[in-house]
């Protein structure tokens, strides 16, 4: 193979980011469990500190094995480089404040998870953060102002399952100056790679499908490097005015040479090392061990929730089944220009009968799990309403898609005829 052909995702799920252990010569990636790393002398470990040379210092900030997974994937994503979190909250968390302060502001999409919705309204209301909703693309440059400080949207929404014009959100994120940043935890690299689409910074919960097997929550956050943060230096001095923590360095001038990876590189040397919400090398090889099959499980996962779905659309106890993989989809050709390699393993049905039947269908699985988690192999049921949507008022969970007869379903890799049996008894059961 030609070191100038790229190579395909399959391959850098598996190959991408690492060579064989340099020491022992081990093939599988090494778990690094140490807390820090010796320094070769007192100048080795000046330069560390000041920035003047990258290395290892301390795990909390940066650790071997969480670096082969941060390299492969930023790889399968097409982006410069990534950072590994404690979890999809923490990354989604660190991503936003990195650029947002007290007293500014930011724009989202309103189809959001649960947990993101209580951060933004809630927790970052509290830290001085305003969230400003958008439904449409067209809102953007109605919403912005001179405190705006990026555009956050998922690339389907969870639980609503819309699937967004990528093109007029960047597009019109980028009109108003603004880095354009996107949550693909549930499409991940293998299905969509929204950096080709024109967004600026990609976050996982790496929790779901990319870790795959639900042992281990996670996160993570890609940077395309694209962002022109030096073309507008007082909009943003985190990257380009000196840093007090670092002696007056210039992020954007002292990185330049290696890219433009001033983002990313300042959320490992503030909000990483400030917060200490890092990845366990324990999780890191747990993650990787999933991330090896990611192009395999994908494909299964959105090949038996199209059978899902188009039994449940067959359904005498189903009102109405919401899967953008389906014709009836509203989305539908949306999902056809965007999503030409499968729509995902979510899907949602109205059961007959409302929240009481409900109740019933998801007391009656087998098969399924009925947990607060999506991107298992195994299928996962839950009631959103009553349970990851139940802190938002009605009029927050309608616009997050979530209503009182609404069963989420994450398809597993299982025998689709298997899954199918399962929720059809469970639904009879809920008459």
């Amino acid at each position: 193979m030609s070191d100038n052909k790229p190579q395909g995702l399959g391959t850098m799920a598996v190959h991408a980011g690492q060579v064989p252990d340099p020491t022992t010569n081990a093939r599988a990636v090494p778990i690094y469990a140490t807390t820090s790393y010796v320094f070769n002398d007192t100048d080795h470990a000046a330069n560390l500190f000041s920035l003047a040379e990258f290395g290892n210092v301390y795990s909390r900030i940066m650790n071997p094995t969480n670096d082969v997974l941060e390299k492969r994937l930023a790889a399968m994503d097409g982006g410069a480089a990534a950072l590994s979190f404690a979890s999809g909250q923490s990354a989604t968390m660190a991503a936003l404040l990195t650029i947002c302060h007290s007293g500014q502001n930011f724009l989202s999409s309103t189809s959001l998870y649960g947990g993101t919705w209580t951060l933004f309204t809630q927790t970052l209301k509290n830290l001085g953060v305003e969230v400003r909703f958008f439904e449409k693309p067209e809102q953007i440059a109605e919403l912005a102002d001179a405190n705006t400080r990026c555009v956050f949207f998922e690339s389907i929404g969870n639980p609503k399952n819309d699937v967004p014009d990528f093109k007029k959100i960047t597009d019109a994120a980028h009109a108003q100056g603004l880095p354009a940043l996107c949550d693909n935890t549930v499409m991940t690299p293998i299905l969509l790679r929204p950096i080709e689409h024109g967004v600026d910074i990609v976050i996982y919960s790496t929790t779901k499908f990319i870790g795959g097997h639900g042992v281990h929550v996670g996160g993570a956050v890609i940077d395309s490097a694209k962002f022109p943060w030096a073309d507008n230096p007082k909009r943003w001095p985190e990257f380009c005015a000196p840093s007090p923590s670092y002696h007056g360095i210039v992020f954007e001038e002292a990185l330049r040479p290696m890219g433009n990876i001033a983002y990313i590189l300042h959320m490992r040397t503030h909000w990483l090392r400030d917060t200490g919400a890092a990845m366990s090398p324990f999780a890191s090889f747990l993650t990787l061990q999933g991330l090896e099959t990611l192009h395999l499980r994908m494909p299964r996962h959105c090949e038996n929730a199209l059978a899902v779905a188009t039994f449940l659309e067959a359904h005498d106890r189903v009102e109405w089944v919401n899967y953008p993989g389906l014709q009836s989809h509203s989305h539908y050709e949306m999902a056809k220009k965007y999503l030409r390699s499968g729509t995902g393993a979510i899907l949602g049905f109205g059961i007959k009968g409302g929240e009481a039947a409900g109740k019933k269908f998801i007391n009656h699985v087998k098969l399924a799990s009925h947990l607060a988690n999506i991107g298992d192999a195994k299928t996962l049921v839950i009631h959103p309403a009553s349970t990851t949507h139940q802190q938002l008022t009605p009029e927050e969970q309608t616009k997050a898609g979530v209503s009182p007869e609404y069963i989420r379903v994450s398809v597993g890799i299982e025998d689709a005829a298997d899954i199918i049996a399962d929720l059809d008894q469970a639904l009879q059961a809920s008459r």
